[in-house]
């Protein structure tokens, strides 16, 4: 095996492992966050502390590494950031976890699996997604959207006899409590928020990709957006919580490192993930990977938490897998389709220059013939 075999091998595999990385830090997250929020955790200031976390973390390696690529910023650059920093920072992070508040992080991770569906047409309409419905491929993406969702919607729903493992067999007091403390109402109005929270991410990967084509570095958009979540998120939290002061108050708990972990890994990093694989995938291959985080959280909270899984996660589980895989089957045929276009569009590019060159030659090749006939 060679070294070229293993670029390849590394260039057709990074998107893949950046996306799992990025989803078990959401499902890590997700986890971390909602023992933070049964706590006290405050999320208006929470989402104002993690931005920050963000913005300090990635604002230096920003300023050195892209000094020289940033391109000058425009009124039009300036106000995407500025409706990024307010969709997802803002508008979205106090959403779902508000929403996770009033449910549970499996569910709230379930919730998110409606954002490649959203997002898929969000990108379809704004022509960033190709789709031919008479094509197998675009068929495939289409119907593993669907299958994502309807995976994600089993593992919620459906229960079904409880599958025993050797780990599984002392489950924790704590965790029945709580996820029995969770009424009706409080699952309804949960739902709602994250619903909103999850269209408004999915309106954020898009602006995302859309911004990404004239303002393409990835360091600096993160940075930036951060801060404008930061700014904006703490308008919000004065508004929303008034002369309440206890509530920015810090200290050396579960509710810092939900703040500091969130903030480099899932805003940070997530960001910048995101914008690199957007950039060679598209929007849909980022969001392609929630469901993903479901799965990872069920397998968390039955090692970590001790949690006994049912048939219907387990089964969800499966159809979750089979749809990212009908989808990134579609992709990877996208992807391929998309080589062959460019590659005949370079060969006609060169068939048209060879023949503006020969009628060049031919040009001059004629007045010599002339004067040899005279």
């Amino acid at each position: 095996m060679s070294k070229e075999w293993f670029k390849r091998v590394y260039v057709y595999t990074k998107p893949f492992m950046l996306m799992i990385f990025l989803q078990t830090s959401y499902a890590v997250g997700s986890l971390i966050i909602k023992s933070a929020l049964n706590k006290g955790l405050n999320h208006y200031t929470f989402a104002v502390y993690r931005n920050s976390f963000a913005a300090l973390t990635f604002g230096p390696f920003a300023f050195f590494i892209e000094r020289k690529l940033r391109p000058k910023m425009t009124i039009s650059i300036f106000l995407k950031i500025m409706l990024l920093g307010l969709l997802e920072p803002v508008i979205d992070q106090n959403l779902f976890y508000a929403g996770m508040k009033l449910t549970t992080a499996t569910f709230a991770a379930a919730m998110c699996n409606i954002v490649p569906a959203i997002a898929f047409i969000m990108a379809w309409i704004f022509r960033l997604e190709m789709v031919k419905m008479k094509s197998l491929h675009s068929q495939g993406k289409m119907i593993g959207t669907l299958v994502t969702v309807g995976g994600a919607m089993i593992m919620t729903l459906v229960r079904g006899p409880v599958i025993q493992f050797p780990w599984t067999n002392h489950q924790t007091l704590q965790h029945q409590t709580s996820a029995n403390t969770v009424t009706t109402q409080d699952q309804i109005k949960g739902s709602l928020m994250i619903t909103v929270g999850c269209f408004c991410w999915a309106s954020f990967v898009i602006l995302q990709a859309h911004t990404l084509k004239s303002y393409p570095v990835e360091l600096s958009l993160t940075t930036l957006v951060c801060m404008m979540g930061a700014l904006e998120g703490s308008v919000l939290a004065v508004v929303a919580e008034r002369a309440k002061a206890s509530i920015w108050s810090i200290n050396w708990d579960i509710k810092l490192f939900a703040a500091i972990y969130s903030g480099i890994m899932c805003s940070g990093f997530a960001y910048y993930i995101s914008g690199v694989v957007m950039q060679e995938r598209g929007p849909v291959f980022v969001t392609a990977f929630n469901p993903l985080a479901m799965v990872i959280i069920v397998i968390l909270g039955s090692f970590v938490l001790a949690e006994k899984l049912n048939l219907g996660s387990v089964v969800g589980a499966v159809v979750i897998v089979v749809g990212l895989y009908m989808v990134l089957w579609g992709k990877s045929k996208d992807q391929i389709q998309q080589n062959q276009d460019q590659d005949q569009d370079q060969k006609s590019s060169m068939d048209h220059q060879h023949e503006d060159i020969k009628k060049t030659v031919d040009t001059c090749e004629k007045p010599s013939t002339d004067l040899e006939s005279v």
